[in-house]
């Protein structure tokens, strides 16, 4: 390695930069900036990593003047740690950082490389809009620290500020953005407003006699556009050159071009005292563009469709005040809240566990679905499900939506990381869309110029680069889908993501869970059959099965509610498909099928769901709920036959029902019977094999394989305490009966979709037919293009919110 003086300016082969104070030639001859981006380009050539540089030309960020790693110290600090780690067992832990360097596809290929960098990383993922990245590593291996600092000596400092670890003050760094942008536009429109006045003698025909006040109005514009075109613009210019040093091009990229042209123009003019220039029209256009960027920003805020949890997230939980459970939504839940959570229920915000053993089954954070044992004072991350009997819980942290959200959408329960196809096609569209713009302007300003002369010729090729925008096709997917997904939610179906909605327009095959699903534990009547139970025994009962959330635990213990001695239950086990087990007082008891309770099916058939019972090896008989359909779920069943969808039902009850449900559901309808988990999840698997769309509905519970494996899984829920995170969507149990609307309804969401590309190109289309000819000024280009995002966006969102109450009204 050589060090060599600055004679000829050269850019670092990592970051890009200007070799402005030294140059730092490896032997390969590649030039580096300072030692930072050299030992970087060093530390990805030795574990086989260059493919980084070949996805951008230098994509690096700089690493001269870095923090220092002693500033880290605090990062060992046992509170902080706590405060940062989203999730730690002991053995792996999980956190997530605000990166404001992430800037480019090669950052995110880097980023999500870190396991190949550091054997103490188990996985990285990167979320390039939020410019966050998500880290799940050894705790053996590596520390909070050495996770910091192998991102800083990448060139990725995360942003930390300890104040937003006590209070969320994301409002208060938006409304700081906010003033930065209004003391931006009142600069600009300063400036902007004094060339305009300066400029009136031209506009009135005035002649001045005196040519030094010509020349200087002239030159005043000109110091006056300095900072409209360095400040003003500074946005546009800066995006469209990161977007062009990697090889690509983006919307700023036009628009930057159309204000270089103007105001190189006018430079030339005033300076060689040719003209007075187009600083009029620059101001104009970068203010009409910062006031479009506002007012565009402001009617996005009011439509937006970002979720809510206060209103949406579909959890709720039981809070435990003085002795007495009263259910609340999210929005109400405090630190030090006491909660109580049954089995198969999600720990909604880290705690402290206050009474009971915990067997929390963090599959839902890590992906691993063995239960750690927990005893009273160890704490629990927000996202364990407890899967033993009931606990309290006392929390010591607020809740965290955005938390919860990213673990219901993460790839850990999905097969394969899913794209939006169609998103995917819109970004494609929009890159070649500004291409041929650029091709179009300059073919329209070289003919303009031969002729009508470089005046004609700026105008036509600047408004040409303005008015053609590729924004609103960009929009409109996200926002129409979006607001598809709130709008499903207010009526009772919450999706997790836009995906979910597109491919619920793409369903042909139905698939119904019956148990819970189309029929409803709280509706069904309740009978016991065998050998009498003594009170004592009824208590040992309802102790066991109030621990479950099951549809038929449930009913069974609200039955028995007037019993509660507030029985102590231990070792108890909900064996999926089978279930449930427990000790309680030195009694063994189970209940569940005959062959889980080794009790003797013979007998005659029953219509009815049947769960047995054995208290210490003996079997006393068997609890019976009749088994009605929920109300409307006949024409619900019969529309979706009509509409030609294929329907299946799924069951893990004997096949006497068979006859009974028969009548409800259309002939040709496929039915089975003592179907398990398994069967159930091989038998979607064998219809997308047949080339279809299935959607399978089921209770969330038995059914996680089988809602995990189809293409659109909806678990529905009695009450809000049900949660499965692997499914697409969440569906209030009273809502069973609308399935075909909310189907109708994402079918009408993409055609909105569509809808909105079409206007987006019939805009464009007219938009550069006027622009060519050179009938279209900068000016009226600058206001219509945000009005042409807005309208597009607005029509997804006036359209689907339309839509959506026609086709979900209650």
């Amino acid at each position: 390695m050589n060090m060599h003086s600055n004679e000829n300016i050269e850019t670092c082969y990592h970051c890009g930069e200007d070799c402005t104070d030294e140059i730092i030639k490896n032997e390969e001859g590649k030039s580096f900036c300072c030692n930072g981006c050299h030992m970087v380009y060093d530390l990805l050539k030795e574990n086989n990593l260059s493919d980084y540089y070949r996805l951008n030309n230098q994509p690096g960020v700089k690493q001269k003047g870095k923090s220092q790693r002693e500033k880290l110290a605090y990062l060992d600090d046992e509170t902080i740690i706590k405060k940062l780690i989203d999730f730690s067992d002991g053995r792996i832990a999980r956190l997530s950082f605000y990166l404001p360097q992430i800037h480019c596809s090669s950052c995110i290929w880097l980023l999500e490389k870190l396991p190949e960098l550091s054997e103490g990383i188990a996985e990285s993922k990167v979320n390039f809009l939020k410019r966050e990245i998500y880290v799940t590593f050894l705790e053996e291996k590596l520390s909070l620290r050495d996770v910091v600092e192998l991102l800083i000596n990448l060139g990725y400092e995360p942003l930390i500020n300890l104040e937003d670890l006590e209070k969320n003050k994301k409002n208060k760094a938006k409304k700081a953005q906010e003033k930065s942008f209004y003391i931006k536009l009142g600069i600009v429109g300063f400036c902007f407003g004094n060339i305009m006045m300066l400029s009136f003698p031209e506009y009135l025909g005035i002649t001045v006699e005196d040519q030094h006040f010509i020349e200087l109005f002239g030159y005043l514009n000109l110091v006056l556009s300095i900072p409209v075109f360095f400040y003003g613009a500074r946005d546009y210019l800066t995006s469209a050159w990161h977007a062009l040093r990697h090889g690509g091009v983006n919307i700023d990229v036009p628009i930057s071009l159309g204000i270089f042209a103007l105001f190189l123009r006018s430079a030339y003019e005033i300076l060689s005292d040719t003209g007075a220039g187009y600083l009029d029209s620059l101001g104009a256009l970068i203010f009409l563009l910062l006031i479009g960027k506002w007012f565009q920003q402001k009617t996005f805020d009011n439509i937006s469709f970002e979720r809510d949890y206060k209103s949406y997230f579909p959890i709720a939980i039981t809070r435990i005040v003085k002795g007495i459970n009263e259910n609340i939504p999210l929005s109400k839940l405090e630190v030090h809240d006491t909660l109580q959570i049954k089995n198969g229920e999600l720990i909604p915000a880290d705690s402290i566990l206050k009474k009971g053993e915990g067997r929390i089954d963090y599959s839902f954070v890590t992906g691993e679905s063995v239960p750690i044992r927990k005893v009273s004072g160890d704490l629990l991350y927000a996202g364990g499900k407890q899967t033993g009997g009931v606990i309290e819980i006392e929390t010591t942290k607020e809740v965290s939506q955005s938390y919860l959200t990213r673990l219901w959408n993460e790839q850990t329960f999905q097969e394969e990381a899913i794209k939006d196809l169609l998103q995917s096609k819109t970004n494609v569209l929009s890159k070649w869309f500004t291409i041929a713009i650029l091709i179009i302007a300059s073919i329209a300003g070289a003919y303009w110029w031969s002729v009508d002369g470089a005046n004609h010729a700026v105008n036509t090729f600047t408004a040409v680069l303005i008015i053609a925008c590729p924004c609103a096709l960009a929009l409109n997917a996200p926002f129409a889908l979006g607001n598809a997904m709130r709008i499903m939610a207010r009526f009772g179906l919450y999706t997790k993501d836009t995906i979910a909605v597109e491919k619920m327009a793409a369903v042909n095959h139905i698939v119904f869970d019956k148990t819970g699903t189309i029929t409803s534990a709280k509706e069904q009547s309740i009978s016991f059959e065998g050998e009498e139970l003594s009170e004592e025994q009824l208590q040992l009962v309802y102790a066991v099965t109030s621990q479950s959330t099951h549809p038929v635990s449930s009913r069974i213990a609200q039955h028995l509610k007037q019993l509660d001695k507030k029985l102590k239950v231990e070792n108890f086990e909900e064996v999926q498909g089978n279930g449930i087990q427990g000790e309680v007082n030195g009694h063994a008891v189970k209940l569940g099928k005959a062959s889980f309770v080794n009790a003797d099916k013979a007998g005659k058939k029953t219509f009815q769901t049947v769960s047995y019972v054995n208290i210490d090896g003996k079997v006393y008989g068997k609890f019976l709920l009749a088994q009605s359909l929920r109300n409307g779920v006949d024409t619900l069943l019969s529309d979706l036959h009509e509409r030609g969808y294929k329907i299946s039902l799924l069951s893990g009850d004997n096949s006497s029902e068979k006859e009974k449900l028969s009548k409800s559901f259309p002939e040709g309808t496929e039915m089975h019977f003592d179907q398990s988990p398994k069967d159930k999840m091989d038998f979607i698997k064998k219809s997308q094999g047949g080339g279809e769309t299935v959607l399978m509905i089921g209770d969330g519970l038995n059914d996680a394989g089988a809602l995990k494996q189809s293409d659109v899984g909806i678990a529905v829920a009695e009450d809000a305490h049900q949660f499965s995170p692997a499914c697409d969507a969440i569906l209030a149990a009273q809502k069973v009966n609308q399935l075909n609307r909310y189907l109708s309804f994402s079918k009408i969401a993409m055609v909105m979709v569509y809808l909105g590309f079409v206007v987006s190109l019939l805009y464009n289309v007219l938009g550069l037919s006027y622009a060519v000819q050179g009938n279209l000024s900068p000016l009226i280009a600058a206001i219509l293009m945000p009005l042409s995002s807005i309208s597009v966006v607005l029509l997804g969102t006036i359209g689907t919110t339309w839509f959506g109450k026609v086709f979900l009204k209650k």
